[in-house]
């Protein structure tokens, strides 16, 4: 029995190559695993592996070294208190992040002092928010107890790094109740299309072959033992089924792989899943995020808006000027106490707020601008390492050339440089104090009494400043037009101009001021310290504490940074739109630079209208606003996360198919749970094959819910492209990618399984015909190597090379995109193109059979030789027939199968008489045979190409 042998091959091959990957993944997984620690005992300090750690182990963590587990950060090597981490792998931020050490456990005098208290820290249970943390820190040994409210500034998750500084924390969470562990969700296989349809005709070859074997058994007449017949003939009918089809298909998955990187047009293309590039030639759905991917994330400031008089990139001499006068004013005013920033309380009751100058509001706003942000200077000293505050407090070294700026976003580190270039610059911040020097190079410090951080929730962030020289506290605050306006005085421009700079692509921040008495501040302060303690409810009541203090706060101006698009990206989306993709953003920035960006990218096409998705709280809201947008033809659509949510909510069939006939979608504020299920119901609702496009963390879920994900390495780090299935270095390759090797590898891959099984069933075609002639006996036609050699060493070349084969030319293909629309119907491979298939494998074996027995009566083993021979020519013919554009080195396979078949004739005188080979008769008589299995076929194919041509033939003539 020579399938075992055959089938044992293809299995070793897969087995193989699972394996080998499954080990690697096993000694990753032991690498990290037994990575050793310093755990802190009353005894001293002990090595750890990682995998052994505790909840409540104190661990000791070095600069530059991963935290094992999630943790509670009680103390670090640093004089301020405060650490920063890395935490690229968690969120896909490429800033750092600062973190804050407990200060009751930070304050004792030495290490070992921590086990001579006692305390404990109560946690929340495990949660799969990574931007928050609630707790408590209690020192039960102090009279009165001390109680500490624990955040998420207190924590260090596992998988990030400590970047400064050495830091103890305790064990609050480890193994699968980790943040990082709970965030991941499990990578399910995917499965390409193509695969799938292979799959659905096997299963048809599979009820062939019963059908067949049991229709053999009847027509011997159930005699004697019919069920041990029946199995005989199932397997020498086995051929029917292709099991080389799956190796045949894998080396040719690795050859597309191995061809998109080698691609010298997209450099830096890294093919992650092998397993489906074939995917790539079936898109009819594109998703991409906005921030990253079509844009470049680098952020430059265009514009600042006071109200009254706004400057733009030309006119930023007159804002250096402006602060230059106002502080030249402060300094020869003695004593310096009546600045011009905020007259005393008295005055400005009584003064009307017109009468200040332009100058002091443009220093005004620069200052608030310089003040209210969470960017930290960090200074690289000449040796090239990270010294943070003691460098600067030894001597007064502000040096802009080892300066560089770290933040949780672009946005704020665009805005602190801006204040630089106009001559206010930020020289130092720990946790409590800023430091500004003016263009004098006199040193403002300001000490920071609270900061509120930017959540997305709250679209804000503020600080509470006090002025050393001056001790006025100042309420400063920042964020998106939509949660300021209620919070700022009333005034009229606003809102106008916050369109007005959304429509030119800039993405505005509101800066608005507040004085506060020192009495106001201390009410504030105590009421603040009492809700962070809270168990219950405790982000609400915070809320509603600061919320106190944000009212009527006075408007100082509004700031325009500018987000660039990626090179490429215009040419991109107008060609992905002509090969007939649908193209939906999903992005978590606001509406209107949503919008803009589509626009000015080009997803949206110039003559399209926007229908913008009117915000949704109810069912009968969706239902009109749904109706609404029934009623409008070809335009592209605007929708905010919140209304999306309700409207799946109640209507997610009716909203599905008004979306899926749009051009163009724009989801924005999405979160990336929101992502990744717009990705799944596309995919249900459509049945289409679907693509996501994405650079940071953030994107990682939609990417692993798509059909094919794809990945962009980009400034917010390598998360996506890591757990992407195609990670490209910039958005303009994803063109190329589709269209010419999505569609050159399905194309090929199509062709390739479907040949395969042509090779399977014509061998059965004649086995049957074999045993049909010589009375239904389940007698093998070809025995031994014979079998073994027709599979792998006489065909599998040529058959091979099909891999090599292109329908169309890669610049015909970028030329015309409109092509790639053929394929998303699925036309390679279908049962239609199978049935054809089937015909000619029948119709060739009949006649390879027949042929051999009607010339060759005398003798079986001629039989035999004649047809095997006629068999191996005709494969080698129609693989010829089958090419579309000849490659040198599928000539090269052609003879090289020849060769080997002639040569192995000489060793195989046990199936072959060699006399008899070498005579004429053998020659003529397989050469009839051949030509009359081949010739109809030649003639058909050539009289299609001339009366239905391929839409593509049109191009290339």
């Amino acid at each position: 029995m020579e399938v075992p042998l055959h089938q044992g091959f293809v299995l070793a091959v897969t087995i193989t190559r699972e394996a080998v990957d499954e080990f690697r993944r096993f000694q990753r997984d032991k690498e990290v695993n037994s990575q050793l620690y310093s755990k802190l005992t009353v005894r001293g300090k002990v090595q750890v592996k990682s995998s052994d750690i505790q909840v409540g182990d104190l661990i000791i963590v070095e600069k530059n070294q991963r935290v094992p587990s999630d943790m509670v950060f009680l103390r670090t090597s640093e004089k301020a208190g405060s650490c920063f981490i890395r935490t690229d792998q968690l969120d896909g931020e490429t800033d750092w992040k600062l973190k804050v050490a407990v200060s009751c456990t930070q304050r004792l005098p030495a290490l070992g002092d921590l086990f001579s208290i006692s305390a404990y820290v109560y946690a929340q249970k495990p949660q799969l928010d990574i931007h928050s943390f609630e707790g408590t820190f209690t020192r039960e040994d102090s009279d009165p107890p001390i109680h500490e409210s624990l955040s998420i500034e207190n924590t260090l998750w596992a998988g990030t790094v400590v970047a400064s500084g050495t830091v103890i924390g305790v064990v609050i969470y480890t193994g699968k109740e980790t943040r990082s562990v709970m965030n991941t969700s499990n990578p399910k296989s995917k499965a390409g299309l193509l695969d799938l349809e292979l799959n659905q005709l096997t299963k048809a070859l599979f009820l062939a072959l019963v059908a067949l074997s049991v229709v053999m058994v009847t027509l011997q007449g159930f005699v004697g033992p019919w069920y041990r017949n029946l199995l005989r003939f199932l397997l020498l009918f086995s051929y029917i089924i292709p099991i080389s089809l799956r190796v045949n298909l894998d080396m040719g998955k690795a050859a597309y792989g191995w061809m998109i990187m080698r691609d010298e047009s997209i450099p830096g293309t890294v093919v992650r899943t092998s397993t489906i590039p074939e995917e790539l030639g079936r898109l009819v759905y594109l998703l991409t995020d906005k921030t990253g991917t079509l844009t470049q994330n680098e952020m430059v400031f265009k514009r600042l808006h006071l109200g009254t008089v706004s400057y733009g990139p030309d006119t930023m001499d007159e804002i250096q000027n402006h602060v230059v006068d106002s502080y030249s004013q402060t300094h020869s005013q003695l004593g310096g106490n009546t600045t011009s920033s905020t007259p005393p309380r008295k005055a400005q009751s009584s003064a009307p707020k017109v009468r200040k100058s332009v100058s002091s509001r443009v220093h005004e706003a620069v200052k608030a601008v310089a003040l209210c942000h969470n960017v930290t200077p960090v200074y690289e000293s000449r040796a090239g390492v990270a010294t943070d505050a003691e460098f600067a407090e030894v001597d007064q070294d502000f040096s802009d050339e080892n300066r560089t700026y770290q933040a949780s976003s672009p946005d704020e580190v665009a805005l602190v440089q801006w204040t630089e270039s106009v001559g206010l610059t930020l020289v130092n911040r720990d946790l409590t104090s800023m430091q500004l020097r003016t263009p004098s190079g006199q040193v403002l410090t300001y000490c920071l009494l609270q900061t509120f951080p930017f959540t997305s929730e709250i679209k804000r962030m503020g600080v509470i400043v006090r002025d050393e020289s001056t001790a006025e506290i100042t309420f400063y605050m920042k964020g998106a037009d939509t949660a300021m306006s209620t919070i700022v005085q009333y005034n009229d421009w606003l809102e106008e101009e916050c369109g007005n700079m959304a429509r030119e692509g800039l993405r505005t921040l509101v800066v608005a001021k507040k004085a506060l008495t020192e009495e106001q501040y201390q009410d504030f302060e105590s009421r603040y310290n009492q809700a962070r303690l809270s168990l219950h409810d405790r982000a609400l009541k915070v809320a509603a504490v600061v919320e106190s203090l944000e009212r009527e706060m006075e408007l100082l101006c509004l700031t325009g940074v500018e987000d660039q698009l990626q090179a490429g990206v215009r040419p991109t989306l107008e060609m992905l739109r002509n090969a007939g993709i649908k193209i939906w953003m999903l992005t978590g920035d606001k509406l209107e630079t949503a919008t803009c960006i589509a626009k000015s990218s080009h997803l949206v096409s110039r003559t399209q209208d926007t229908h913008v998705f009117r915000p949704v709280t109810s069912r009968g809201e969706a239902h009109l606003e749904l109706n609404a947008f029934r009623r409008k033809h070809d335009c592209a659509l605007v929708i905010s996360g919140d209304s999306l949510e309700v409207c799946l909510k109640y209507y997610e069939h009716e909203f599905m198919e008004l979306a899926c006939q749009c051009p163009a979608v724009v989801c924005c504020r999405c979160s990336p749970t929101q992502k990744a299920r717009i990705v799944s119901l596309l995919r249900q609702h459509t049945g289409r094959r679907t693509c996501a496009i994405g650079d940071g963390g953030n994107d990682v879920s939609m990417i692993q819910a798509a059909d094919c994900g794809i990945g962009i390495e980009g400034k917010e780090g390598r998360q996506a492209s890591l757990a992407a299935d195609f990670s490209i270095t910039q958005f303009r390759h994803v063109g190329r990618l589709l269209v010419v090797h999505g569609r050159s590898s399905y194309k090929r891959s199509a062709a390739l399984g479907q040949f395969v099984m042509h090779r399977g069933l014509i061998i059965s075609t004649m086995q049957a015909v074999f045993s049909s002639v010589f009375y239904f006996a389940s007698v093998p036609l070809y025995q031994g190597f014979l079998m073994v050699g027709y599979a792998t060493v006489y065909t599998m070349f040529p058959v091979f090379s099909l891999v090599l084969d292109e329908d169309v030319r890669p610049d015909t293909a970028m030329l015309y995109p409109e092509l790639y629309k053929d394929l998303t119907k699925g036309r390679s491979l279908s049962f239609k193109t199978f049935l054809v298939w089937v015909l000619i494998s029948v119709y060739q074996g009949g006649i390879l059979m027949y042929g051999a027995l009607v010339l060759f009566e005398s003798e079986f083993v001629h039989v035999v030789a004649i047809s095997f021979t006629a068999l191996i020519l005709t494969e080698l013919l129609m693989v010829a027939l089958t090419v579309r554009t000849w490659h040198w080195l599928m000539v090269v396979a052609q003879f090289l199968s020849l060769g080997c078949y002639v040569a192995s004739l000489a060793f195989l005188n046990e199936y072959f008489d060699v006399a008899f080979i070498t005579t004429v008769t053998f020659v003529w008589k397989v050469s009839a045979i051949t030509v009359v299995s081949c010739l109809p076929l030649y003639t058909l194919k050539f009289l299609r190409r001339k009366l239905s041509p391929p839409s593509y033939s049109k191009l290339t003539s």
